[in-house]
Order: C-alpha cells, then sequence, then structure tokens
C-alpha cells in the first residue's frame, strides 16, 4: 500500500490534496457526530454547484488594485479564506467599466489583462476545494472617491477634507454617472444623469464582464444591487428621478437593473446571485398612506423586485441595506440586517436568501438557518478577524470538518471522532 504525500491533480504545481475538501463535513460513518449536522455544516447546492457548507465571505472591497488588476494582495487574502473552510468566497465589488470604480485603486474585469491575476486565484481556490464568485459593479454617483484609510485612518491620524478623488488622485469625477444629477453628498462628486445610449453600453458592459468570469472559472456572479450603488440608485425613489422608461414608476425603476440580470443570465449558466439593499434608512414611510407613492426603497418594494429576480433566473439574493442616504439612521446590533432577509424568506420561501449584518457567533448564525431565516450566511468583518471562524464555529457547534492537511494540528479536538 502506498502513502505518498499526493496532490492536487491537474494544477501546475504541487499542493497537498484535501480529502474531503475544506470546510466539508467528515462522513457520519467515521465521525458519529456528525449524524445530525447543524444548518451551517449542511452542504447547499445551487443551479447544481455544489458549496460545502453555507458560511460565504462577503465581497469585501480592498482598494488594493493595480488599474484593476488584482495583485499579489488579493492572492493572499482571498487564498488565505480558500484554505480555511469557507463554504463559498465572493470576491470584492469587480467593476464591469473604468468609471465604475469606487476608488482608483478597486478592482475592474473591463479587459482581458485582468483575467490571467484572477484565474490564478481561481484556480488556487479550486485546488483546495472551494468555490468562488465574483461581485460585478458599477459605483454609480458613488464612484471615483479615495480609499477609506486615505480619508480617514482608523487611528484618527489622517483625514482628508473631502471624499471625492480629484484627477490628480487618479480619479474622474467629471466622469461620474447615475440615474439622476443628484449627488450622494456634497463630499461626493457632481453626477451626470446616463443617457439611454450609455445605458445600453453599460448592458453590454455587464454582459461582456460576465464572459470574462467564464473564461476565469469562476463558480458563481453576484450582481452588486445594494449599497447606494448603480443599480441601487435606479431602484429607489431618492436617487431616481428620471421622467422616462427608467424613472417614476416602480415598474419603471427596476427596469435598468432586471435588463442587466436579463444580460448577464442570457451569457452565465452558473449560480447567479444578486445583492440588494432591502431598505433606505430613510426618515418616514416607504410608501404615503394616503396617495400611495413610494416615497423611498424599503422592503415592500424589494419583495416585488425579488419576484421579478426570480422570474429572470436569480439563484439567490444576499439581503443588506443601506448605503443610499447620506442621512440614514439605523441601530447596530447582533443580526440587524436579518429581519429583512427573514421577510424576503416569507415571501419567497423557495428562493435561497442570504442574511448578513454583524454576524459573529457561531450559535447565531446557525439559530438564522434553523429559524428559517435565511439560507446562508455571509460574514465579513468576524472573517477578517478570525479566517478560521468556520473550523472554529464547527467546533462550538459539535460538528467535525476537515481543515486544511497543514493546519489540522492546531484543530485536534474538531477532527476527532466522537467517542462510541
Amino acid at each position: 500500500m502506498s502513502y505518498i504525500n499526493r496532490g492536487v491533480p491537474g494544477i501546475d504545481q504541487y499542493l497537498p490534496l484535501n480529502e474531503p475538501d475544506i470546510g466539508a463535513a467528515y462522513s457520519k460513518e467515521t465521525h458519529p457526530q456528525n449524524a445530525e449536522l447543524p444548518e451551517l455544516f449542511k452542504p447547499i447546492i445551487i443551479r447544481g454547484v455544489k458549496f460545502n457548507n453555507r458560511i460565504f465571505v462577503s465581497p469585501m472591497c480592498q482598494y488594493s488594485s493595480d488599474d484593476g488588476h488584482a495583485t499579489d494582495w488579493h492572492f493572499v487574502h482571498i487564498g488565505g479564506y480558500a484554505t480555511r473552510g469557507a463554504g463559498g468566497i465572493c470576491m470584492e465589488a469587480t467593476a464591469v467599466v473604468p468609471e465604475g470604480r469606487i476608488s482608483p485603486q478597486d478592482a475592474g474585469l473591463w479587459t482581458d489583462s485582468q483575467i490571467a491575476p484572477l484565474k490564478r486565484i481561481v484556480t488556487f481556490a479550486h485546488a483546495h476545494g472551494t468555490k468562488i464568485g465574483v461581485q460585478l459593479a458599477h459605483a454609480g454617483r458613488k464612484a471615483s472617491t479615495i480609499a477609506p484609510w486615505v480619508r480617514t485612518t482608523t487611528a484618527r491620524t489622517t483625514t482628508a477634507p473631502k471624499y471625492t478623488a480629484d484627477k490628480e488622485d487618479g480619479g474622474w469625477p467629471d466622469e461620474v454617472y447615475g440615474p439622476s444629477d443628484i449627488p450622494f453628498s456634497e463630499q461626493f462628486p457632481q453626477p451626470k444623469a446616463l443617457t439611454e445610449e450609455q445605458i445600453e453600453v453599460l448592458l453590454d458592459a455587464f454582459a461582456k464582464a460576465a464572459e470574462r468570469c467564464k473564461e476565469i472559472g469562476f463558480d458563481f456572479i453576484e450582481l452588486h444591487g445594494a449599497h447606494g450603488y448603480l443599480l441601487h440608485e435606479f431602484v429607489s425613489p431618492l436617487s431616481n428621478v428620471r421622467t422616462d422608461q427608467y424613472g417614476g414608476s416602480l415598474e419603471n425603476r427596476l427596469r435598468f437593473p432586471l435588463q442587466v440580470v436579463e444580460r448577464v443570465r442570457g451569457v452565465w449558466d452558473k449560480p447567479l446571485f444578486v445583492r440588494i439593499s432591502a431598505a433606505d434608512w430613510a426618515e418616514g414611510p416607504e410608501q404615503d398612506p394616503s396617495t400611495g407613492e413610494w416615497k423611498q426603497w424599503g422592503i415592500e418594494q424589494s419583495k416585488v423586485y425579488v419576484g421579478e429576480l426570480k422570474k429572470l433566473g436569480v439563484d439567490l439574493i444576499d439581503c443588506s441595506s443601506g448605503g443610499n442616504w447620506v442621512q440614514q439612521k439605523f441601530t447596530l446590533g447582533p443580526g440587524y440586517q436579518v429581519p429583512y432577509a427573514e421577510a424576503l424568506k416569507k415571501a419567497h420561501p423557495d428562493l435561497p436568501i442570504g442574511a448578513v449584518g454583524m454576524i459573529t457567533e457561531p450559535e447565531q448564525a446557525e439559530s438564522y438557518l434553523r429559524e428559517g431565516k435565511a439560507d446562508v450566511v455571509f460574514l465579513a468583518r468576524e472573517l477578517l478577524r478570525n479566517p478560521h471562524w468556520p473550523i472554529i464555529a464547527a467546533e462550538k457547534l459539535g460538528a467535525a470538518i476537515k481543515p486544511a492537511n497543514q493546519y489540522e494540528r492546531a484543530f485536534i479536538q474538531v477532527i476527532l471522532p466522537a467517542r462510541q
């Protein structure tokens, strides 16, 4: 019998083969404690793609790209999650056109030269059995801004007097576009309203970016329809005051985002997710009770929106909120955005829903899935603090989950079979 340290087949370097995949549960035959797996560690199959567990890495901007190209920072950052047990990784907001970036250092997928560095990352993730996707995006009126730590360092040692990245900062303040010419705030660029011809160009750009995703080998695409960026700007009456076919009624405000989905779905046959902001968090009601006029974006319109997305073949809704109203008011707390996911799940029980928002504890995350409020959880800052969160969560919830071969010695209690 051979005892060779086997490598992953079909790649151009030696990487130890993990069996089962990192983040997957051991069989109940070898590990009786897995006879009843926690919901977090039950696989989920979406459009034929199997995710080993239901812990997903949220897209998190790194402001570290070189003219839209991924760098070694991204390889190490994303590669770390690929080796630490997440069921799925969604790479950061990746602009489909240069002027759609949030900052000059944001990721992009508008040209073929951006394919190779992303393909390297995807190949590494796949070598470790991890599914990986990308969030295609356009920042809209919130484009051409400086990176957050340039604007204000967390230690408060430096604070810039502006948000806008001017030309000398590498920005494009005169080429910022939104549905209407309403700036996000006085500190942000003054946007121009997109013409219908420019909208057609953007629809092509989203489709071409999706074609590049096929060549890269991503397992899923997420479209960024949240946080006050372009798709969110179109659906909200606070940022969209157009009088043509793209503004006014709810049907018209949904038109451009739905066209984007339709164009991407037309070239992409793998799982397609959409991240939405389910509410604007502005003052006052979502709808005027006397006139029926929609005053701001909220959960009732979101339910309609999700229904239309489902008709077009969207496979999962990544439910967030806020980001489109500079004076937004909300109360932070554990799971503060989960009620929106729960409302969408009740309205569309047959559609997978992802929950976000200060999800930090394994028991907390497990409860949302067990109670039917969501089907997966997307974690961001907690994974920045603790990339090994999935394996630690398994230990707390009593499941035996595969760590990377190289890290097994740190997680003996997680992988030992329970005593018979």
